[in-house]
């Protein structure tokens, strides 16, 4: 019992700190349960070509529509992370088909592939990078809409 208020005591006298552990220690067991519980895969560019050349795979590009008209991966689907869940019902024939998920940094398709995921999809692949890491890192080949102003 003597170690036991030895905590408490350090833990009053060092709130700050204490705190900062608990806050620590809660977004460790989070990240640790949102990896081993995560049922999309993350996919380098250079992979994700290799997948389009294998198979037929269906690309959601899930930027809004304007990210989408600058540039695009080639036979992409444009359909804003906002209005995903919307769009559900239109991608039901897919459920069983790779889907390869890009916007530009990888982040919001990160957002989709957990809905599409959550959505019954099988196949789910996040683009690591996003569109940002295609087109600089990667150099590989984009879509420009005809729409795009000069």
């Amino acid at each position: 019992m003597d170690n036991y208020s030895r905590y408490i005591e350090f833990a009053a006298n060092h709130y700050l700190l204490s705190l900062g552990l608990a806050v620590v220690t809660y977004l460790l067991i989070q990240e640790f349960f949102d990896t081993a519980f995560k049922k999309f895969a993350n996919i380098s560019p250079l992979l994700a070509v290799a997948k389009m050349n294998e198979e037929n795979v269906v690309i959601i590009d899930v930027r809004e529509p304007l990210e989408f008209t600058e540039s695009h991966i080639t036979d992409a689907r444009n359909t804003p992370l906002s209005k995903l869940a919307e769009h559900l019902p239109s991608l039901e024939a897919y459920k069983k088909t790779p889907v390869l998920v890009a916007c530009q940094t990888g982040a919001r398709s990160a957002t989709a592939g957990k809905q599409l995921t959550k959505a019954g999809f099988e196949q789910v692949f996040v683009i690591t990078g996003g569109m940002a890491a295609w087109e600089n890192d990667y150099k590989l080949p984009v879509k420009i809409s005809k729409k795009k102003k000069a």
